[in-house]
């Protein structure tokens, strides 16, 4: 996606209690945001703030918008605009055909996608995945990787898959749902449980003995493992560490199958000091074989790209010359397998939007 594209895109930010309007041409916004109640209790008046909320964007972008294209709760028919039964937003339950009607009333073409999915895309277009190719250039090495999950770490644990260049869905619009994982914990429960808000809250409630109600917020929690407000540093400390063991058992599970560097984000990406060594060790884990020896939970060496020291070896590599049997000729090689780990480049949310925008753009080539 070219970054000057001249085209305009109305996009959306769709959360349980509050829709964020925008509309943006290449990767920069050129309206106001506009915030209404989401309302979601109730279909008449959500569907009309959905409406509301376009109508006004259309009416302050520069030149008319060629499509609308933004991330919404599943489960959902996405490629059918057809959203399913929210646990968040419950007057959509049943089914309700968000894109056809917002299709009939602007007379443009809508995408919708869930926000794992966008995040990733927009990340391997213009965050993460070109960082850490250029970051490759720049030291010189030969390796240029070309696919990218991306994880969100926040209300939920979501997840998104690009392959080379394109946004990888699934038959039913279900892939990478990595949500789904078991958690390695718990193993009776999924790896949302594990992995997201309520997994640190439940985790400082459980281990200080307070009831889940009075469980701080995650961002207090992270500011008690830095020791910036008191409280139980010890039990903040491991709720963090315990969501990089359930993140990271999930991630080895997914990067096995996709073989690519991974990016995370959402609310919780901020305390990745406190989960990334964990998630790490996870990644570079062992199982054990039936002979007692070790086998490695990925076949590739997996590098924290936030850690300096880290980086650099991921960079450098293992490349030598070898010789071409037979002849007078030697050809670099370079026999470290290794994917990297690392945070968004560009926000979340804006790497949401990008993806959104983007990903209008590539269907509307397709028209």
């Amino acid at each position: 996606m070219p970054a000057t594209d001249p085209r305009i895109v109305m996009t959306l930010d769709a959360g349980g209690t509050s829709f964020r309007f925008s509309a943006r041409r290449g990767r920069s916004r050129v309206t106001e945001i506009v915030t209404l109640p989401s309302q979601g209790h109730d279909l008449a008046p959500c569907l009309a703030g959905l409406i509301e909320g376009f109508a006004r964007i259309r009416s302050a972008c520069p030149e008319p918008p060629v499509a609308i294209s933004f991330s919404f709760p599943g489960p959902a028919d996405y490629p059918a605009g057809i959203i399913g039964d929210l646990p968040n937003l419950p007057a959509f339950r049943g089914g309700v055909a968000l894109g056809p009607m917002l299709e009939a009333k602007f007379g443009l073409p809508v995408f919708i996608n869930n926000d794992g999915d966008l995040f990733a895309y927009g990340e391997a277009i213009a965050g993460f995945l070109p960082y850490v190719n250029g970051l490759l250039a720049q030291a010189g090495s030969p390796r240029r990787f070309e696919n990218l999950f991306g994880v969100t770490l926040g209300t939920g644990f979501g997840g998104g898959l690009v392959r080379r260049g394109e946004l990888f869905r699934g038959d039913n619009s279900m892939a990478a749902e990595i949500w789904l994982f078991r958690n390695k914990l718990q193993p009776q429960t999924n790896a949302d449980e594990g992995a997201s808000i309520r997994a640190v809250r439940r985790t400082y409630a459980e281990l200080t003995g307070i009831p889940f109600s009075e469980s701080p917020d995650p961002r207090e929690i992270e500011a008690i493992a830095f020791g910036r407000l008191p409280g139980h540093r010890a039990a903040a400390t491991e709720a963090y560490r315990r969501l990089g063991e359930v993140a990271g058992d999930a991630l080895a599970l997914a990067l096995n199958l996709v073989d690519g560097l991974a990016v995370i984000g959402g609310g919780l990406s901020a305390a990745a000091p406190l989960f990334m060594p964990a998630l790490l060790a996870e990644l570079n884990s062992t199982y054990t074989g039936p002979d007692g020896r070790p086998l490695r939970r990925l076949v590739q060496q997996a590098f924290n790209l936030e850690d300096p020291d880290q980086l650099a070896a991921f960079l450098r590599g293992a490349t030598r010359e070898i010789a071409v049997p037979g002849t007078d000729r030697q050809v670099a090689y370079d026999p470290l397998a290794r994917t990297g780990v690392g945070l968004s480049r560009l926000g979340t949310s804006e790497a949401i939007a990008i993806g959104a925008y983007a990903f209008a753009l590539e269907q509307l080539g397709r028209c």
